[in-house]
């Protein structure tokens, strides 16, 4: 797994660990891990130009310190700074080694510093560090705007700009190909807000050690690595009922597909035993197709409530369907609810719950639950440009566990401070009954006994192994999907 830390602990982790080292050794270690990274991306485009973006921190000085040696290594560099506002070490090695300067002063004109920028193969941003404020520096807005597209962008740390806590995302700052960090991950790395401005991340060992940080970590994510500790692996002892048996509320007459696709990834992820509730033509899609459900309400561990279900709807069966739906919501069992089941919720809920709203549909949530109510409507743009910040919302407005879906998948829970981010799906994964097939596997976690912000994390992570799985680098059908779940938990099981 990667772990995310506050900004004041890794501070305080970097002070521990340079307090026995030799002055700049610390810094020394940071950029020859940079230089190790630049110098194979030149290799693989291939060039030979390199314009360090230097601003007045450690940052900066790493970037201009990785230049030095780039242009003793035979590479073309050049550096734009601040005049007056570098790092001298940083300063007389870049010097010393012959890279070309380009002091920025107030007066300076723009041209001069754009022009080193813009025959750059390889840019390394050291504008601003973690511990800068979000939003591009003006100064530092014209060298931005230089970038060449096709020049590959490696950042130091992070992209200046974007959100060190990340929150939020800087349209003007620096979108990396490419962010080299520091032994310690950071959120801006792996939020959704910021981490497609950070590219591939990079994390150079440099010798901290996370427990130095002394601190619990913020962000975590989930790899293949972690499954085999966490997935509910039956024992000898176990039963149908002791692995965990799981209801469904789902589907209806206008939904009938989303039944049938949250039962089959529910037993194709192991549940003990599937109950089935719905009305005649999903029933029938789900006797025919998935012969092991179990169709009527009865006793089960856990309940998943609400894919394609219509709270709205008149058709035959739909009343007693909604009923349990109701009687569901109003007990204790824990409850995964989605899409239609969420028109349900009303406020604080006691039982354990799970949520699982996509952006459009957090919004309509709060625009809902928000006291007192709001004078417009929330748009789902407000919620895809602070995805986190209106997770912890809602979650704070009902009392459950919110799985907020998207190319990066994030689990908040109320009282808690570390969010899950996931981002193991591809793109293609963004297609209809994806999020059907998603809660019957977080369905079939939650009835093992998993805690909900685990359950949502380990499920988010195989359902995109899992479309992976269904059809590497190519479209995939949400059955596609379900149907690659027990081959896809087979293969991470023998990784761990």
């Amino acid at each position: 797994m990667i772990d995310a830390y506050p900004i004041a602990a890794v501070y305080a982790a970097e002070r521990l660990t340079m307090a026995p080292l030799a002055d700049g050794e610390l810094m020394d270690r940071a950029v020859d891990g940079l230089v190790k990274v630049a110098r194979a991306r030149l290799r693989d485009r291939p060039g030979r130009s390199v314009a360090a973006l230097v601003g007045p921190g450690n940052n900066g000085g790493d970037a201009l310190y990785a230049a030095a040696r780039l242009a003793m290594r035979g590479f073309d560099c050049a550096a734009v700074y601040l005049a007056d506002a570098v790092q001298a070490g940083a300063l007389r090695a870049a010097l010393q080694a012959g890279v070309v300067m380009k002091p920025v002063r107030d007066d300076s004109p723009v041209d001069a510093a754009s022009a080193v920028i813009e025959r750059a193969d390889v840019v390394l941003d050291g504008i601003v560090g973690i511990g800068g404020r979000p939003g591009l520096p003006e100064f530092a807005q014209p060298w931005v705007a230089a970038i060449p597209d096709d020049a590959y962008v490696i950042a130091v740390d992070l992209p200046s700009g974007q959100d060190p806590a990340g929150e939020v995302a800087d349209a003007l700052g620096v979108w990396a190909d490419e962010t080299v960090t520091f032994s310690l991950a950071k959120p801006v790395h792996l939020l959704p807000a910021t981490e497609p401005a950070c590219g591939l991340l990079t994390i150079i060992d440099i010798g901290i050690d996370p427990a130095s940080a002394a601190a619990d970590p913020v962000v975590r994510r989930l790899d293949p690595g972690d499954v085999a500790a966490l997935w509910p692996v039956p024992k000898p002892s176990d039963d149908k009922y002791s692995r965990g048996v799981l209801g469904i509320v789902a589907g209806g007459e206008n939904y009938s597909g989303a039944a049938l696709l949250a039962v089959s990834a529910a037993v194709a992820a192991g549940a003990g035993m599937v109950r089935y509730v719905g009305t005649p033509t999903p029933a029938a899609l789900v006797r025919s197709a998935v012969p092991e459900a179990v169709h009527g309400p009865g006793q089960v561990q856990a309940w998943v409530i609400g894919p394609g279900l219509d709270v709205a709807a008149r058709h035959r069966g739909a009343k007693a369907q909604l009923d349990v739906a109701r009687e569901v919501l109003a007990g204790d069992t824990p409850v995964v609810i989605d899409a239609g089941g969420l028109d349900l919720v009303n406020g604080k809920r006691s039982a354990p719950t799970l949520l699982t709203p996509h952006a459009g549909e957090c919004a309509r949530l709060l625009t809902r639950l928000r006291r007192p109510a709001p004078r417009r409507e929330i748009a789902r743009a407000e919620v895809t440009s602070r995805p986190v910040q209106h997770a912890r919302e809602l979650a704070g407005l009902t009392g459950a566990t919110v799985l907020l879906k998207g190319s990066t998948t994030i689990v908040v829970s109320p009282g808690s401070d570390l969010t899950h981010a996931q981002a193991s799906a591809p793109a293609w994964l963004a297609t209809a009954g994806a999020g059907d097939v998603l809660s019957g596997l977080l369905g079939t976690l939650v009835a093992a006994g998993l805690d909900l912000s685990t359950a949502g994390a380990l499920g988010a992570l195989v359902h995109g192994l899992a479309a992976n799985r269904a059809n590497p680098g190519g479209p995939v059908r949400a059955s596609g999907v379900a149907a690659a779940i027990p081959g896809t938990v087979a293969a991470v099981l023998r990784v761990g």
